[in-house]
């Protein structure tokens, strides 16, 4: 069986790592990182849109052990809310099941010598980190892969899928994925399935490189912070960014960078801060904010586009790879990808 994955993000990678992993012959066509390059690359489930969603983001930081690469577990201190905020925060996700504790005090600044911290944080010591190009470029280094082509359509025939058309010419598959995040919806228009997207930009930025002075993701009323193995420090330029709902953004990008900077400064004090790359990439949000996984349109055709994609590439890329080469799901995969079929943004 031969399937053809349109997208070298980190979702389209997972799903042809697992395909080859099923025995299948893969090709990706990848015509650019997308929002992947963008990304800020934490794993966790401490931030969710529902009890199902929640379930499915800790299914994927177990996907991310599963799978065994990419992901660094520094886990996460998050300040975000305080007071009473933070109480209700960490009693939600207690009552979920997950791996959450308060840290205060001299405790709290044991684990950040060299941040200024508050006196109370949640930790969440299961979450991580994955560099999101690196990692997708790990998955894909034993498929075959087609670069700078672009897909112009899906072919089909007698209600199955037959392959996919490129100006240089067709190429035959069994089966096809969408996953080109906010690509996805021109190519499936033309199947007549429907994927209404939500516009969501967003700017990360990263400092030049500082010797070590965080370990842990950090969630701040800032926005969150982390800190890579090559001491650079990435933040987005939103508060609240997992959540953040701009449509626009109307700033020019030094004056974001250099806003975030400066509160990266504040955090860090003991070094000096400068940014050296501002990146604007458009996260791929479907309208109702949830994940898109499963079959959409002609037999064979399927759609994965989704945010956080760094979060859910491990388990999205087990169940549509089961699904893709007719493995039977647990009746738990089978419930936690339920929810998010395409089907539910189809008319009549």
């Amino acid at each position: 069986m031969k399937t053809i994955i349109i997208g070298g993000g980190i979702i389209g990678a997972a799903i042809a790592h697992q395909a080859r992993a099923h025995g299948s012959e893969v090709v990706s066509f990848d015509n650019g990182p997308g929002a992947t390059a963008a990304s800020f690359g934490w794993v966790n489930a401490s931030f969710f849109l529902g009890e199902n969603h929640f379930r499915l983001r800790q299914a994927g930081i177990e996907a991310w052990r599963r799978l065994g690469v990419g992901v660094s577990w520094t886990g996460a201190l998050c300040w975000e809310e305080q007071g009473a905020g933070l109480e209700a925060q960490g009693d939600a996700l207690e009552g979920l099941g997950y791996d959450v504790e308060v840290v205060a005090g001299e405790a709290l600044r044991r684990l950040e010598p060299h941040v200024v911290t508050p006196e109370r944080a949640l930790r969440f010591a299961v979450e991580g980190v994955a560099e999101p190009m690196a990692t997708a470029h790990r998955l894909l280094c034993d498929v075959t892969r087609i670069s700078g082509v672009r897909v112009e359509a899906i072919t089909h025939r007698g209600g199955a899928v037959t392959g996919v058309q490129t100006a240089q010419g067709h190429m035959a598959a069994d089966r096809v994925v969408v996953a080109a995040g906010n690509g996805s919806p021109v190519l499936l228009e033309q199947l007549g399935v429907a994927l209404p997207m939500l516009r969501r930009p967003g700017v990360m930025v990263r400092t030049h490189a500082v010797p070590p002075v965080m370990s842990h993701v950090l969630v701040t009323p800032g926005g969150e912070v982390r800190q890579d193995a090559d001491g650079h420090i990435w933040t987005p330029t939103a508060a609240n960014h997992q959540a953040d709902d701009s449509t626009e953004v109307t700033r020019g990008l030094d004056d974001l960078a250099n806003d975030a900077t400066a509160r990266l400064q504040a955090l860090v004090p003991g070094h000096d801060i400068a940014w050296d790359h501002a990146m604007l990439a458009d996260r791929p949000v479907p309208e109702d904010g949830l994940p898109v996984m499963g079959a959409a349109g002609p037999t064979g055709c399927y759609a994965a586009v989704m945010h956080s994609g760094v979060t859910l590439a491990a388990i999205a890329g087990e169940l549509m790879a089961a699904v893709i080469c007719d493995t039977a799901l647990t009746n738990e995969q089978a419930a936690l990808m339920a929810p998010y079929a395409p089907d539910r943004f189809q008319s009549g």
